[in-house]
């Protein structure tokens, strides 16, 4: 009894390992961004590159990995953007129309690399004839990261006459492809879905009072349930999934609703609170984060105010439990590490603070950022690791204080977020796709 009891355990501790190992969405499990699994080397060298490669296609979406295959969505180069000059403008536009024209038509490259040795095991290929990328010109067509688990792998991408969701097997089989209507929204797609047990979630908040939450059947794409939303800006915010009196919530942040709890087995709304300001465009980019029984999200426009509120889920009541409105991030994601959360600024300046009570212990600039964050900062529970979009790098010690240990250059233009999966950590850049062996 006792070596089937100890046999029982081991099995158990593997299979735990093995979870714990994928990196099956968005900033990985729950979007937390942590894996503590092994230890990524801070300062790199070329022997601490696993494998680099030239990808078929561009994008700033981030890759996703299961077992020993990375997953991520690469699309065509969009057509050139027009090209203002005073004076000139009819003649500009007859160029660009005529360079446009001349673009073959876009299209989407779901693919699967290897993670052992950078090798595509395959790629499809879908043409959309009709299809034209619009969107902010730090957008892409490929600007949203797969979800996978043991069965499948989803993607999504959109344009303004489509949103289309996807499922693969993990050896390329297409299982499903769903049109989910049209994308309203002057920046462009990007809002990447999650898996959670037999559904797909995603948040489709869209312009103007339009679009919904809405999760679909993993196993045929039917849609399950939507919520409708009164959403004025387009979001990019990717939910996160907490637990409650033995249910399954999805947390969603907006500008316009704040927060909203949803029971994932019928999408009712469990709970909403409206936290950010109304008044002023804002937008929902970044993602919220759980911290024990706290969910911490961001809101926020470019010059306007931006926020960081921690909620907490009482019965079926929301509550404010701390909020910052200096140095809060507009486009990355905060990180809690411990005890300790990170809000590292588009501009590459760190708040770090106490993940319980919101109370600041530092605040720096961190050394070598090299224009915009995009991307979201990732750890291995010891260093916290973040791109600009210089293709840089920067790693900076998990700690009470700002502790710099190291920038290393990709020179490569880099709008995503790394992930941590199957002793490497996997790096996206516009162009090319990057393994760092880990210890």
């Amino acid at each position: 009894m006792k070596n089937i009891f100890l046999r029982v355990l081991l099995f158990g501790l593997i299979t735990q390992a093995a979870v714990a190992d994928n990196w099956p969405r968005f900033r990985g499990s729950n979007g937390s961004g942590v894996s503590e699994g092994m230890t990524i080397p801070t300062e790199w060298s070329e022997a601490d590159f696993r494998w680099k490669i030239d990808l078929p296609g561009v994008g700033h979406g981030s890759p996703v990995v299961w077992g020993e295959r990375v997953f991520l969505l690469a699309a065509s180069e969009p057509p050139p953007r027009p090209k203002k000059k005073k004076g000139k403008k009819k003649k500009a536009l007859a160029v660009v129309k005529k360079k446009v024209a001349a673009v073959k038509p876009q299209n989407w490259l779901p693919m699967c690399v290897s993670s052992k040795d950078g090798s595509i095991l395959w790629k499809q290929e879908i043409i959309v004839e009709d299809a034209k990328y619009k969107g902010h010109r730090f957008n892409s067509p490929a600007s949203t990261t797969p979800a996978v688990d043991d069965k499948r792998v989803v993607f999504t991408w959109g344009t303004p006459e489509k949103l289309t969701m996807a499922a693969f097997s993990h050896d390329g089989k297409k299982l499903w492809q769903s049109d989910l209507g049209p994308v309203s929204g002057g920046h462009g797609f990007a809002a990447s879905p999650i898996l959670l047990a037999d559904l797909v979630v995603l948040n489709n908040d869209q312009e103007k009072g339009g679009g919904n939450l809405i999760a679909l059947d993993a196993n045929t794409g039917q849609v399950k349930w939507t919520v409708e939303r009164r959403s004025q800006r387009l979001s990019y915010s990717v939910p996160c999934v907490m637990e409650s009196e033995g249910r399954k919530l999805l947390v969603f942040v907006n500008w316009q609703h704040g927060f909203t709890v949803v029971d994932a087995k019928d999408g009712r709304v469990v709970a909403e609170k409206s936290v950010f300001n109304t008044d002023v465009n804002e937008r929902a980019i970044s993602s919220p984060v759980v911290y024990k029984d706290l969910i911490i999200g961001t809101c926020g426009f470019t010059a306007n105010p931006k926020h960081c509120v921690a909620m907490r889920l009482k019965g079926d009541q929301l509550e404010e439990v701390w909020r910052i409105e200096r140095n809060v991030p507009h486009i990355p994601s905060l990180i809690v590490v411990g005890d300790l959360a990170y809000l590292w600024d588009d501009a590459g300046i760190v708040t770090c603070v106490k993940a319980a009570t919101g109370e600041q212990l530092w605040k720096a600039r961190v050394p070598g950022v090299e224009g915009s964050c995009f991307g979201s900062p990732v750890s291995d529970g010891k260093s916290i690791f973040s791109a600009d979009e210089s293709g840089n790098i920067n790693v900076i010690a998990v700690a009470d204080k700002l502790k710099h240990l190291a920038t290393n250059r990709l020179d490569e233009l880099c709008r995503t977020t790394p992930a941590i999966a199957d002793g490497a950590m996997f790096v996206r850049t516009y162009k090319k796709l990057i393994a760092v062996e880990g210890k």
